[in-house]
Formats: structure tokens, sequence, C-alpha cells
């Protein structure tokens, strides 16, 4: 139904994802009022949302990906062009990518593209042929 994160700046980090997400079937987008009185930034999709709110405490070290909580978050898109034409953008933006688009073992016709948020959160899109996008 939906992931929340929380980012270092919800100025940096709301136009990335809602840009990134947007040829994905991300459309919507409203705020709501979390529990201490932040303001969360819902992007929607098709039955699903990702959350952004800004962080209320500053962390002594950066995002580990391998310490207790999201190690990474995938997308699915419709097609393989869709993984290449998100990954011309995430180049256009300077994001870094951890390992350029190609077809992984864990299952048949599993392609994607691994790469990292503005805060160092690692990201997926994907295609799989046969699954519902």
């Amino acid at each position: 139904h939906h992931v929340d994160l929380v980012v270092s700046s919800i100025e940096r980090s709301l136009p990335f994802y809602g840009d990134l997400l947007a040829p994905l079937g991300f459309h919507r987008i409203g705020e709501v009022e979390g529990e201490r009185g932040e303001t969360i930034w819902y992007i929607g999709g098709s039955g699903s949302s990702i959350g952004l709110r800004e962080a209320q405490t500053q962390a002594e070290q950066p995002y580990d990906r391998y310490r207790i909580g999201l190690h990474h978050l995938a997308f699915e898109a419709s097609s393989r062009a869709g993984v290449d034409e998100r990954t011309m953008w995430l180049r256009n933006q300077g994001a870094e990518i951890e390992s350029e688009p190609q077809e992984y073992g864990y299952m048949p016709g599993y392609y994607a593209v691994f790469f990292f948020d503005p805060d160092g959160i690692k990201l997926e899109i994907l295609h799989v042929p046969g699954l519902a996008a």
C-alpha cells in the first residue's frame, strides 16, 4: 500500500521522487500531517504510494542499508524500455548508479537498474515479463 522514507531535505527529495516515479504511473501528490506534526508528502500510483518526510533527528552516520531498516526499495516498470528511459533520466540528474540495466538471475527475464537517491538510499527499477505493471 505505501512505504514512508525519512529524507534529509524534502526540497531536494520531493522533486527527485516525483520526477523519477511519474513515468512509472505515480501521478497523485498529497500531504498529510504526521504523528509529530510534520508534513508527509505522498506520491501515489496504482494501488501504492511512497511517503516522504523530512528528518527530525540528525543521523550520527550516513545511511547504511545493512543496518536495521530499509535495505532497498524496488519500483516496477511496464517494459525494459521503461527501465532504460529512467536510467537515462537518472544519469541526467547526476544520480549514482550502482549497476547499469541488465538481466539478473532472480527469475527469468528479470531486468533492472540499481541506484541511489539523494540521501544514499538504494533504489531499483525493474521489469519482468508477465508481471502486472
